[in-house]
């Protein structure tokens, strides 16, 4: 041993164990012990005022630059590229025959007197002229197609450094560039680690939570202690999304033997509410981990989950959702009856499974902010692991929540109806286009169904010509 010998190794060792002692103390302080008890020191409200002034200076020099470059900044369609009055197909088509003939029409007389005008009769036979109106149709559906671009990320106005979902990202200066590099260090540098702890913590939490939880026999005790680790769970992993949620109307928020039905943006929609609510989840057994995790929050709560051949079976899916909601005792029930993430613009059709146990419904409208991390998942093009990285990698999840009030079946009122009452509910609080699509053609094509009432309308107005001149 010389005289110039120095114990490296140890004093390496020394430095690791403080930087972990460091990084736990600042996690349990300032993160998971605040949101064990629901507490907020206001640092993540801090960190979003900072970023929208830093998103705001970077838009300023982007536009800067590009007007001293003649580059127009590329602006998205916020309201379609058509303008389109709400007219239906007869009222369209007598009015591409009368601009495309020298007749005169019986008909103008005919549409406000007849049963032409919901498109049931019409004032003359077949004309070519028609096949103008489903030509210029189709055309519309390429060139302005409402329901494809529901399910790809909404585009932003201004630049948030993350150059995910904007076409104005090119070298404008270099300040710029350090920034979004600097961006790009702090996001997987310390955002991203720090985030992956806080989702490893609360997820374990809550198998060890609730497995023990699960011991215990039925009663009060058992139901308070669950609700309890549910909630404190769900708190952590909200902290590690860096959530800012807004809740509105709390008053309003989902009870026992009722539903809850929101919009459906993203799997993290659940952890959203319950973090705020205890829910009784439902969805299809899945295996792995989170076949686990299932397991072990199901001995907590009677949560419903199906296997995948009980999932088809609309009659076993009913009569379990109508026995747990018949029970005063149990948490209300968490749906999303479009049954697939829709992009943060639009809500698209309910499945009326929901709508036709005949409990209250409780409606949530969830809006997120784009510009902060952008929330949709397009599962037909990122994995569960690639989504989560990218959420992860964000500057943070901003988003509103709205409890509205309860809404009941009415008196003669369907399924699809009262579904579509709900929607449009959602719709207008959220400030979401309400579309009738049904969310499937994700995935699907339009059914022929859809093919077939327009041709059955357009039949109609050519048979009811037939019958009104057969009478003459």
């Amino acid at each position: 041993m010389g005289p110039f010998y120095f114990p490296f190794d140890n004093l390496l060792c020394m430095l690791l164990g403080i930087s972990f002692t460091v990084w736990i103390t600042l996690l349990l302080v300032f993160i998971i012990v605040p949101a064990i008890f629901g507490v907020s020191f206001g640092i993540r409200r801090l960190y979003m005022k900072t970023l929208l002034k830093i998103f705001e200076w970077a838009t300023l020099r982007i536009e800067r630059g590009a007007k001293e470059r003649n580059h127009p900044v590329y602006k998205p369609y916020t309201n379609g590229i058509i303008a389109k009055e709400p007219t239906s197909l007869v009222e369209e088509m007598t009015e591409i025959r009368r601009s495309g003939s020298n007749r005169d029409l019986d008909g103008a007389a005919t549409l406000s007197s007849s049963p032409l005008a919901s498109g049931s009769s019409s004032s003359s036979e077949f004309e070519m002229s028609d096949i103008f109106y489903f030509c210029r149709r189709g055309l519309e559906s390429i060139v302005d197609d409402e329901v494809t671009k529901r399910f790809s990320a909404e585009e932003l106005e201004s630049w948030n450094l993350l150059t995910r979902s904007n076409y104005n990202f090119q070298h404008i200066s270099t300040r710029l560039t350090v920034l979004w590099g600097l961006g790009v260090f702090i996001r997987y540098g310390f955002l991203l680690p720090l985030r992956v702890t806080l989702a490893f913590t609360g997820v374990s939490c809550l198998v060890v939570l609730t497995t023990l939880v699960g011991y215990l026999p039925s009663g009060r005790v058992k139901n308070f202690l669950s609700e309890t680790a549910h909630l404190m769970c769900y708190r952590i992993c909200v902290r590690a999304l860096t959530a800012i949620i807004t809740y509105h109307h709390s008053e309003n928020k989902p009870k026992n033997g009722g539903i809850c039905v929101a919009n459906h943006t993203s799997p993290i929609d659940v952890i959203i509410l319950a973090s705020d609510g205890c829910y009784a989840m439902v969805g299809q057994t899945h295996g792995g981990l989170m076949g686990f995790i299932q397991r072990a929050m199901v001995r907590a709560c009677p949560h419903i989950w199906f296997e995948r051949s009980e999932v088809k079976d609309r009659h076993l899916v009913a009569k379990r959702l109508s026995d747990h909601v018949q029970d005063k005792s149990k948490l209300p029930i968490l749906i999303f009856p479009e049954g697939t993430c829709i992009n943060n613009t639009s809500v698209m059709m309910f499945k009326k499974g929901s709508f036709e146990i005949g409990c209250t419904v409780y409606p949530v409208a969830i809006k997120y902010d784009p510009r902060f991390g952008e929330a949709f998942w397009n599962s037909s093009k990122y994995g569960m692991v690639n989504y989560l990285l990218r959420m992860m990698s964000s500057w943070a999840i901003v988003c509103s929540v709205w409890y509205l009030p309860p809404m009941s079946r009415e008196e003669g009122e369907d399924a699809v109806q009262f579904a579509n009452r709900v929607k449009a509910a959602i719709a207008r609080q959220g400030g979401l286009v309400d579309m009738l699509w049904d969310g499937g053609l994700k995935r699907g094509k339009v059914k022929d169904t859809f093919k077939e009432e327009q041709q059955k309308l357009y039949s109609k107005i050519l048979v009811g010509t037939q019958e009104d001149r057969s009478r003459s």
